[in-house]
């Protein structure tokens, strides 16, 4: 399966590295936005056609997917054109910026008869993937409370400073809530979609309209389910949390290191499973071995299982589901706006 890779900046090269490291994939072009990163590119993987032009990449007739690592208010351009080209694609998250822009890359999948598959790859972790396993197989029974916490280092400015652009990143919960809205919506996929979301937020002062520092949602089920997620990004190192509650069991997990790309961060999954003893009035628990855990190695595995699912002609994760996740980001910008719940239809 032939692979042409759009931007090859810090994570880029992750992908890179993925694609020419996995049988049966070859890295067969690179889209470069600078002529520095070109040159890396071409001193990389010298067998691969190296461009500054994405346009030229997605035309290109001996391509069957195309891999989009740009920054996000890109991202649906450089779907759309290379929907309308032919190409599969794999897309980082968010899918999209807007929702007007969500529903135009659906209708060019349709349209094109082509796949999107969207890279919200910590569905492939050893870690956040077992949880899922946790909970279908009802280990824990119907999860009823969700708790997520973020609390991270400052964002990496990226290339001409982007995440720092409300124009070109959207918001912060596009750029890595967006990530946990998704756990959360598959971990509770039982109870349907939320109904409501209430958040509340702040930042420095110096910060530019609509980029929270803090950032607190609590989505709402009609089953009486909730789940609060906590966002953080004015803190140090990178640090995550995730507890579970359900109806006959409880799941908690954390994963800590020097920074998200961390190979030697420090993770651990614990469950205290239906039918699980007390001693001693204490609740036990069980703890449940991880080979390792980060997203460096979630991203291999999300590119290795995507090139199977187009293969079978499906997508891993479907736009469909990922335009839900952007909405609900949507959704919160405006309930920190107004500070009051909003309602959630999406449907």
């Amino acid at each position: 399966m032939r692979f042409g890779l759009i931007g090859f900046g810090a994570w880029g090269r992750h992908h890179a590295q993925a694609i020419a490291g996995l049988p049966g994939l070859e890295l067969t072009a690179i889209a470069c936005d600078t002529d520095e990163t070109a040159q890396a590119a071409r001193s990389a993987y010298p067998g691969a056609h190296v461009s500054r032009d994405w346009r030229e990449l997605v035309a290109m007739s001996d391509l069957d997917v195309v891999d989009v690592v740009a920054p996000n208010h890109l991202h649906a351009p450089i779907a759309i054109g290379a929907l309308q080209a032919g190409k599969d694609v794999l897309l980082e998250k968010p899918m999209a910026v807007t929702l007007d822009e969500c529903d135009v890359l659906l209708e060019a999948e349709r349209q094109s008869g082509r796949l999107v598959s969207v890279g919200h790859e910590l569905r492939q972790s050893a870690q956040w993937g077992r949880v899922k396993s946790l909970i279908d197989r009802d280990a824990i029974g119907a999860p009823l409370f969700l708790n997520f916490s973020l609390f991270r280092n400052f964002y990496r400015p990226g290339a001409g400073s982007w995440r720092y652009d409300p124009a070109r990143v959207g918001s912060w919960l596009l750029e890595e809530a967006v990530h946990y809205i998704d756990l959360v919506l598959w971990y509770f996929a039982r109870h349907g979609d939320p109904l409501a979301l209430r958040a509340l937020g702040n930042a420095r002062p110096d910060r530019a309209s609509g980029m929270h520092d803090n950032a607190t949602l609590v989505l709402r089920y009609a089953s009486g389910a909730y789940a609060i997620l906590n966002h953080c990004v004015a803190g140090f190192e990178h640090h995550v949390v995730l507890e579970i509650a359900g109806t006959n069991g409880a799941i908690r997990t954390h994963w800590s290191g020097a920074m998200d790309r961390d190979g030697t961060a420090a993770f651990e999954l614990r469950v205290q499973p239906r039918g699980f003893a007390f001693e001693r009035g204490v609740r036990e628990c069980e703890r449940l071995a991880i080979e390792r855990s980060g997203e460096v190695y979630e991203l291999t595995e999300q590119i290795r299982l995507t090139a199977e699912a187009f293969a079978a002609r499906r997508a891993l994760v479907p736009a469909s589901e990922a335009r839900k996740r952007v909405m609900i980001c949507i959704a919160a910008e405006e309930a920190l706006s107004r500070g009051e719940e909003v309602a959630l239809a999406l449907s």
